[in-house]
Order: C-alpha cells, then structure tokens, then sequence
C-alpha cells in the first residue's frame, strides 16, 4: 500500500510540475524545485521560480495566481494544501546538474551525508559536476570531488563586495 500512495505522490508531483514548468515558460521564467511536503499546518506545495535578473514579490504573486487557476481547473491533488510560490533566493540551493553547471566559479557550501577525509561541510568555489562529483576549490587551492550521492546539501554563499 505504501508503495502505491508513494508512486500516485510522485505522479501527483510530476503532473503539477509539467503544469508549473508551461506557465513559468511563456512567462520567461524557469522553476528551480518544486516540493510537495507535509508540515506541522498542512500539506504545502512550494515551487521555487527564478529568471535572468531575479524575480519580484509581483512575478511570484502572477505566477501563484496562474498556477492556482490551473490547478483548480485540472485538480490533480486530492488533499488540502497551500501554495507558495518563491523566489530561491541569494543562497539559492544547487538541485540539479544544470545548478552545477550555471553557478561554476561562485562559492558555495555543500553538506554531506557521510564525512569524507574527516568532514561534512565544506566552503570553497564550485567548479563544477564532473563525472558524477562536485567539484570545489577550498582555501589554499586544495581540491576536492564529492561524489553527487553523498551531497545531502549544496547552496550558494552570499558573497558581498
């Protein structure tokens, strides 16, 4: 039973994200995640949107607006949930290879699941995914490739100039 709840979840996920990825399209937009979580109020759907220049309070109030005509028209999700829809902000959390790829060169911080030599946090300049390992430049130009599976969090540093 917990099998078949988890996989009509997923579809349930994967439909609205299809819906959101084809108004965030003709909108010039793209989504950075979307997330289907239960929490202590309810159940939340949180989409994280971003474009070239950053998005505005009024880009994610049209966005939540379009996406919520929409999922009242096709109602793909049988429970009760709120909507957020956000920007993913300074510290923009890394998902995806695309993430990897696009922010080379920025500073970074990954958490691991498991230490690796010693540690599970590390600060240094992204340089990129390369053969399946995040790449980083620490402080003193000491290298190291955390394999991908062992990332449990990566996110941009702000850094102020």
């Amino acid at each position: 039973m917990f099998l078949r709840c988890a996989s009509m979840a997923g579809q349930t996920v994967e439909r609205v994200r299809e819906m959101a990825a084809r108004i965030l399209e003709y909108a010039g937009m793209e989504l950075v995640h979307l997330e289907m979580k239960r929490e202590p109020g309810g159940w939340i759907l949180r989409l994280f949107i971003d474009k070239e220049g950053g998005v505005t309070l009024d880009d994610c109030s049209s966005i939540s607006r379009q996406l919520s005509a929409q999922l009242d028209v096709e109602d793909p999700i049988e429970q009760r949930y709120t909507l957020e829809v956000s920007s993913p902000g300074l510290d923009r959390p890394l998902f995806n290879e695309r993430d990897y790829a696009r922010f080379a060169g920025r500073k970074v911080r990954v958490s691991t699941f498991a230490p690796i030599d010693g540690r599970r946090n590390f600060i240094g300049r992204l340089d990129g995914l390369v053969d399946g390992a995040v790449r980083l430049t620490l402080e003193g130009d000491r290298q190291v490739a955390i394999p991908r599976q062992q990332v449990a969090k990566a996110r941009l540093e702000v850094e102020i100039d």
